[in-house]
């Protein structure tokens, strides 16, 4: 952790708020219940929150600087160029009151309702050596972009406008773009939100940037015939029965162990229209199917990704960018239970972000942590840990 704090310690310009802030961090990663503002402070000793609070909302330090370090620490340490995914979404901070800033009630997956919240939009890195979020936005809607005075009683700056879900994912993926870490070699996924968003498969494929992202079973799609069918219909074509053969198209893959053991899923792809990609590429529709009807059930559920990527990318390959979406919401659960990600008690989108930061980064020491103990006990030839990772 003392690495660590040296690596953000340029980002502050005063000594007082630099050494807080290793104290703010070691706070997050204590074994407390609630870590705000009072529990953290009096975890350092202090007989008050107002330095752990000004370090948060005035304190002169970089809050964006420290999350390029952050970005550039976790891929530093868990960057894997033929494994690594870059994954966009989404996650729901539950509030009380209303001056919290981007706060409405508003659907959020974390209570799986319409709920009193502020959502953040997050960006994710995972390899097989580990996982971390390496960069985050608050969203804020219209009913709060359109009020400026209510945006600057919460601080919100003065050029901050309404953004998308979207346009906060894509805003991240340049950030590492320009940063030399996301390129023409990463896979970027996102579920159907970003799936559904031309906007955000167009600016990654003017870059050369390979996606699997997730959409509906109603999108129409346009097959390279110049037909245009509804996702189900395409799954339906795609893997109905060769008549000759018998065979049909689905393949059997697993995703990778979960809660209940390995994710097994049927999968197939179809090939789609390219136009509008770069030359040489593919576009296809990916399809999973469960292996079995849920119990009560005769209808095997499927799900549906839209692919681009160099014309002779494998199915697996495919099928191992689609399965990666799951390690953000790993590295939230993550964040929230081990680093304290949703226990800040702020209402200023500065307050917010630097708090928010600050939790990514320590989730992610712990990310790294883990990926180093297990790279140490692989190399001791430990079955166990090779297995972990």
């Amino acid at each position: 952790m003392d690495a660590v704090v040296e690596l953000i310690s340029g980002r502050f310009r005063r000594a007082e708020p630099r050494r807080r802030v290793g104290t703010y961090l070691r706070g997050l990663l204590a074994g407390l219940e609630r870590k705000n503002g009072w529990t953290l402070a009096e975890h350092a000793g202090a007989v008050s929150p107002d330095g752990m609070q000004r370090l948060l909302r005035t304190a002169d330090w970089d809050v964006d600087g420290v999350r390029d370090d952050l970005r550039g620490y976790v891929l530093d340490e868990l960057g894997d160029t033929a494994s690594g995914v870059f994954v966009v979404d989404e996650t729901g901070f539950i509030k009380k009151g209303v001056r919290s800033a981007g706060v409405q009630r508003q659907y959020t997956g974390t209570s799986g309702k319409i709920d009193n919240c502020q959502l953040g939009v997050f960006l994710a890195y995972a390899s097989t050596k580990g996982r971390a979020l390496i960069d985050r936005e608050l969203y804020l809607p219209v009913s709060w972009t359109e009020d400026r005075e209510r945006c600057s009683r919460a601080d919100v700056p003065d050029d901050v406008e309404f953004a998308t879900k979207p346009q906060l994912g894509t805003a991240m993926l340049a950030r590492a773009h320009v940063a030399g870490a996301l390129t023409s070699g990463s896979w970027v996924t996102a579920d159907e939100a970003y799936g559904q968003n031309p906007g955000f498969r167009e600016w990654l494929a003017e870059r050369e940037i390979p996606f699997v992202l997730a959409t509906r079973n109603d999108d129409l799609l346009t097959s390279p015939d110049g037909n245009r069918r509804p996702a189900k219909v395409l799954a339906t074509i795609a893997g109905a029965r060769d008549p000759e053969t018998g065979q049909t198209g689905w393949e059997r893959r697993s995703i990778g162990p979960g809660a209940h053991g390995e994710r097994v899923y049927d999968w197939t792809a179809v090939a789609l229209d390219t136009d509008g990609l770069p030359a040489g590429w593919g576009h296809w529709l990916l399809v999973r199917r469960q292996t079995e009807a849920p119990e009560g059930k005769t209808v095997r559920e499927l799900a549906f990704y839209r692919c681009a990527a160099p014309a002779d990318t494998p199915l697996r390959e495919l099928v191992r960018v689609a399965g990666a979406r799951w390690a953000i919401e790993e590295c939230f659960q993550t964040a929230k239970n081990e680093a304290g990600l949703d226990h800040y008690q702020v209402r200023s989108y500065r307050a917010w972000h630097a708090h928010i930061t600050l939790a990514m980064l320590a989730a992610a020491y712990l990310a790294v942590t883990r990926a180093t103990e297990h790279g140490r006990e692989a190399e001791k030839g430990d079955p166990v840990a090779v297995g972990a990772r």
